[in-house]
């Protein structure tokens, strides 16, 4: 029976701390939520203040997210769309960015 149980906790913690966020994944999340939750749904739940932005979650279904958005916002992020500001950041900031944007898109396809 301790056998079992002792099995049970390991595996909870283990998949509890698969979804937690590392120092710099955490870093990109604070700056992401600082910069963009006035109009965008940050984290994994919840709708996006701004009816015309995309959830982050939603970004690789709509294929929004890919291997060049490091680059991009360091040349300076902007869109078509007219309530949108342009973002410019540094490569530091970019690279926290994407991490948590890709640990986020991990956490959407297990769910």
């Amino acid at each position: 029976m301790n056998r079992v149980c002792l099995a049970l906790l390991l595996t909870c913690s283990f998949s509890a701390a698969s979804h937690a966020l590392d120092r710099e994944q955490q870093r990109g999340k604070d700056l992401l939520e600082l910069l963009c939750s006035r109009c965008h749904a940050v984290g994994e739940n919840g709708q996006s203040p701004h009816a015309d932005a995309p959830p982050f979650r939603s970004f690789g279904e709509q294929k929004l997210y890919d291997d060049g958005l490091e680059q991009r916002l360091q040349e300076g992020l902007s869109t078509i769309h007219p309530d949108m500001p342009t973002f410019r950041f540094n490569r530091r900031d970019a690279e926290a960015a994407v991490n948590y944007l890709k640990s986020l898109q991990g956490r959407m396809r297990t769910r």
